[in-house]
């Protein structure tokens, strides 16, 4: 099992490259499902996730090439429109299959989603939306079980709680349903967004994405399409906090500095300099320890919750005490127990965490217990004292592609081992 091995107290400088958004790409890859045409994807990472719905999309019965860079995808015929569970186990992004092969093909058979284990993130609200367009759905044995012989028809779906998943779930089966659906209180997130430009692309009638209300004129058919993904902002967000615990000088490129707005503002109350470098980078330059600046995470436009563990880590180091609040998942501090063997001072209660400035982390070995604590152990060893072990980060391989050459080449001291 892989480790990382990193020495600590070397500052970043130079230009770290964003890769295009793993969680923009896998509903992308599902929206291939829709057309039986060509569907051409370019600025796809190369990440475990992404990897794992490509199978998923062969086992269906879909062609998935690779060329210059891009993936093309060819759902001809879908022969077996099912997510089993050997295949999706490790992903949680499964159910994202659920609405494309239903609309499709008629009928689904998705298991239940796994990966990491920061808290419920319930297919109900899957379920319950596709109901509402004429599905009907079972759940048995761990699996999903999506039925429309006669194929969906439009409605309209409230979500009772914003899900960026479930948002985009209902958005790809819309798209082929009789009728207008009507969307509300969907996620705004980019990725949200991106995916309608995609549908667009390939024929589909959607107005409102990236707003709470999303309008969908169903059509007959959808056709083939090229696309570029949007650029990862979560894996922007790590790099500017990687540059700014180091203490660094470090210009974050191909980026959209808006999608990172909500932590660039925190950054900055802290004491960081983050300064536009054209409308995709962003030269992050910091020289002493932060002030501690309190966050709270919501959805976008808000602080994201995949960038809470890395921003924390940060905050370990602050002048004075933060209140970290986390209302996305249950379970997302198992990375402070991780923390705190390196000598942060953290006190959880309930869904807030209370982070204690320290001078000085030291070296430890820690354990990454999911994706994106594995990010915020490798922040928190670059800055501490001596040399720290990571294990487990086959998480952070989930979502970063060749994150320890990219921050080697700006200056850390970090390596892959077994």
């Amino acid at each position: 099992m892989d480790k990382f091995k990193i020495t600590g107290g070397t500052p970043l400088s130079g230009e770290l490259p964003v890769n295009g958004s793993k969680n923009s790409a896998l509903p992308a890859l599902a929206a291939c499902l829709l057309t039986d045409e060509h569907v051409i994807l370019r600025r796809v990472p190369q990440v475990k996730d992404l990897e794992t719905m490509q199978s998923l999309l062969i086992h269906t019965g879909a062609r998935v090439s690779h060329e210059d860079g891009r993936i093309c995808v060819h759902a001809a015929s879908l022969d077996n429109p099912e997510a089993p569970y050997d295949v999706v186990k490790t992903m949680r992004a499964s159910s994202l299959v659920l609405g494309p092969l239903v609309a499709r093909t008629g009928r689904a058979r998705v298991s239940m989603p796994g990966g990491c284990a920061i808290g419920a993130r319930p297919i109900n609200m899957h379920v319950s939306a596709l109901e509402q367009l004429g599905a009907t759905i079972e759940q048995a044995h761990g699996y999903v079980e999506a039925q429309a012989p006669d194929g969906l028809r439009g409605g309209t779906v409230h979500f009772d709680r914003i899900t960026v998943t479930g948002t985009e779930d209902v958005l790809m089966a819309a798209v082929l349903a009789r009728g207008e659906t009507v969307i509300r209180n969907a996620a705004r997130e980019p990725e949200v967004k991106d995916l309608a430009d995609l549908l667009v692309k390939m024929g589909a009638q959607i107005k409102g994405a990236g707003s709470s209300i999303i309008r969908v004129q169903g059509v007959e058919r959808l056709h083939g399409a090229e696309h570029t993904i949007i650029p990862d902002r979560i894996e922007a967000g790590t790099f500017l906090l990687a540059a700014a615990i180091t203490k660094g000088d470090v210009t974050i490129t191909g980026c959209n500095p808006e999608h990172v707005a909500a932590l660039t503002v925190k950054m900055q109350q802290a004491g960081a300099e983050v300064e536009e470098m054209g409308s995709d980078a962003l030269r992050v330059r910091c020289s002493h320890r932060p002030k501690a600046v309190d966050v709270t995470t919501e959805e976008y436009p808000g602080f994201a919750t995949d960038l809470q563990a890395q921003y924390m880590a940060w905050m370990t180091l602050a002048r004075g005490i933060s209140f970290v609040t986390e209302t996305i998942f249950e379970n997302r501090f198992m990375h402070t127990q991780e923390l705190a063997r390196m000598g942060a001072n953290i006190r959880i209660e309930g869904r807030q965490a209370i982070v204690a400035g320290e001078n000085e982390l030291t070296g430890a070995q820690v354990i990454a217990s999911d994706l994106r604590a594995s990010a915020s152990l490798v922040l928190a060893a670059m800055i501490a004292k001596g040399e720290s072990t990571i294990d487990r980060v086959y998480h952070m391989d989930r979502g970063y592609e060749g994150i320890e050459q990219k921050l080697a080449a700006v200056g850390a001291q970090i390596e892959r081992t077994q």
